[in-house]
């Protein structure tokens, strides 16, 4: 709230007539009643003072109170300084000025408001000039030549004094590849392409990681559900076979084809 006088008021012995809902607080009020009046503040005229801010804050009515306390209480300041005035001080009290205090509180708050004045006018003159967050660039420092002024025996010192580096233990991990289906998928039907069958151990010769033997044994499974080929085992832990899927239509019931261990034995 700014704090001016009321419009059409008109000042008169002892009082300014005043709207107190339009300042910000009991110093704003006081340093208006100085100001306009051209006191000077380090000789206030401290019972013109009390009587005007008096006046000006009779009109508060009850429900005002919240925000009226600080009025009030700088009401009762300004009546405890004037009755220090008025009464007889020793020589010891007659070096202490009572409005010392105040004068104080109202400079620091006329300091405190014309900065927040100008820091008000700056704010505004930015954002006329510029876009919110902006940052204006850093000037660059000159780049100038410098001088070399060290000399070779200054580089050779140097040059000796450089110590080779500590040979670091670097150990050599290979990471195992990864075993593809596809590729297993090839192998299978590379080694069916001149043959009707084949055994399932025979295609895990050179390999010596189990995971060729456990994806090898999926791509037969995966061949088996697109019907390209189907297992054959005569019992359990027995040796696995695999044949096309040709074999079926041109004998019949894969059921009747036997591994060549169950042929051995029925010819016995």
């Amino acid at each position: 709230m700014d704090l001016t006088v009321a419009e059409g008021a008109a000042p008169r012995e002892g009082f300014l007539l005043v709207e107190v809902d339009r300042f910000q607080g009991p110093l704003d009020l006081l340093l208006h009643l100085i100001r306009t009046q051209d006191i000077d503040v380090f000789d206030i005229p401290i019972s013109k003072i009390t009587d005007q801010f008096l006046q000006a804050i009779r009109g508060i009515q009850a429900h005002d109170l919240d925000g009226a306390g600080e009025f009030l209480e700088m009401a009762a300041t300004l009546v405890r300084i004037k009755a220090q005035m008025l009464l007889p001080r020793t020589e010891e009290e007659e070096d202490e000025d009572p409005r010392a205090e105040l004068v104080r509180r109202l400079l620091e708050y006329e300091q405190i408001r014309e900065i927040s004045a100008r820091l008000s006018a700056a704010e505004a003159d930015r954002a006329r000039r510029f876009g919110k967050g902006f940052n204006p660039p850093r000037p660059r420092r000159p780049v100038a030549e410098t001088p070399l002024e060290t000399t070779w025996e200054e580089v050779w010192e140097a040059a000796l004094r450089v110590e080779m580096p500590e040979p670091r233990l670097r150990q050599h991990r290979v990471a195992t590849r990864t075993v593809a289906m596809e590729d297993k998928i090839v192998l299978i039907l590379d080694a069916l392409r001149d043959t009707t069958r084949v055994e399932f151990t025979g295609l895990l010769r050179g390999f010596e990681e189990k995971i060729h033997g456990v994806m090898t044994f999926l791509a037969g499974l995966e061949l088996t559900r697109r019907r390209i080929l189907f297992l054959r085992q005569s019992s359990p832990f027995a040796e696995l076979w695999i044949y096309r899927r040709e074999d079926e239509e041109e004998g019949g019931d894969p059921e009747d084809i036997r591994p060549p261990e169950e042929e051995g034995a029925a010819q016995a």
